[in-house]
């Protein structure tokens, strides 16, 4: 089977768009998952060290023939009714960014009743300006874009989780992988969220995102990032590293079969602080391996009973 050429210009612009967010505007990059529903990324505000949730929603397009319909100091973008009015109506502000494979340039404009005009035909068309690149002159502008009230950010969070937490509620469990630069002083981490399938495979991911930690270590990190749940080390993981991990500190190998240790498993477990969140190994002294695994909290529990009531409307059932 042999890939489609549009399909490796599409993955090109999503990583240029990454690389323009994460590098020249200091900012977080999480790319969504594949279901295309006119999101395909969310762009997370970084001042200095402090990232207090303020998102804009991405949406990507990679290829010179977005570039063809020529306007007055930039290009027209045409998207249909259907992704305007998701657009208008989603809960963070949204940016359309165009990527030229040729010049490598991410163009960008935001998606809004100010910028969006109607056609005569009853369309609607959108110009992104040549000038509005993708870059370190984006940053204030995009920042406004974000801002919020501390309230609806907080809320905006909690409605952009909310698939995941009806993941929990549902029965599945969430796994959170991360991995940490211990001898790195950038402050950089890289967290992934998956369905753990529970045979044997790897977990099926959701979304994955870089963070700045700063001095912060994971133990804080996490329940800033997931405050609708809980997150606890994932028994089937750490049990096994800590067994080896046993089996190296207490056994001894009275023959080539049968180890021998003074002290049971469970007892050597004892001592260890198993509600801590810490590495289940690491890779060369260099990087901190974590998989934690996520239940839905009281507050993830109320926010979807009173999201129910906000599509539902009428009394909710007691018990």
């Amino acid at each position: 089977m042999r890939r489609k050429f549009s399909a490796k210009v599409a993955t090109i612009g999503v990583t240029r768009t990454k690389l323009a967010v994460e590098d020249e505007l200091e900012w977080l990059f999480r790319e969504q998952p594949t279901e295309d529903y006119g999101i395909d990324a969310h762009a997370e505000v970084v001042d200095g060290e402090d990232v207090r949730g303020r998102l804009l929603a991405l949406q990507i397009k990679s290829g010179a023939s977005w570039f063809k319909d020529t306007g007055p100091g930039g290009w027209w973008f045409r998207p249909d009714a259907e992704h305007v009015a998701y657009w208008l109506n989603h809960s963070l502000p949204v940016a359309v960014v165009l990527y030229h494979p040729e010049t490598q340039r991410c163009h960008w404009q935001l998606v809004n009743r100010q910028t969006l005009q109607e056609t005569s035909k009853g369309g609607w068309k959108l110009l992104v300006p040549e000038a509005q690149m993708l870059d370190a002159s984006a940053r204030k502008t995009l920042r406004k874009a974000a801002e919020g009230d501390p309230y609806e950010l907080r809320i905006r969070e909690l409605q952009l989780a909310k698939p995941w937490m009806e993941l929990l509620a549902g029965g599945k469990r969430l796994v959170v992988e991360m991995e940490e630069w211990v001898n790195k002083s950038s402050g950089r981490g890289d967290i992934s969220l998956g369905v753990d399938t529970e045979d044997g495979k790897e977990l099926e991911k959701l979304a994955s995102w870089g963070v700045f930690l700063g001095f912060a270590g994971y133990a804080e990190v996490v329940p800033k990032l997931f405050a609708w749940a809980d997150a606890h080390v994932h028994p089937e993981t750490y049990d096994g590293t800590e067994y080896l991990q046993y089996r190296a500190d207490c056994c001894i190998w009275a023959d080539e079969y049968e180890p021998f240790a003074e002290v049971p498993f469970e007892e050597w477990k004892r001592g260890l602080d198993t509600e801590r969140i810490r590495p289940y190994r690491n890779g060369g002294g260099e990087v901190d391996f974590y998989r934690l695994e996520l239940t839905l909290n009281e507050l993830g529990k109320a926010f979807l009973v009173v999201d129910r009531f906000g599509a539902e409307g009428g009394r909710l059932p007691i018990g």
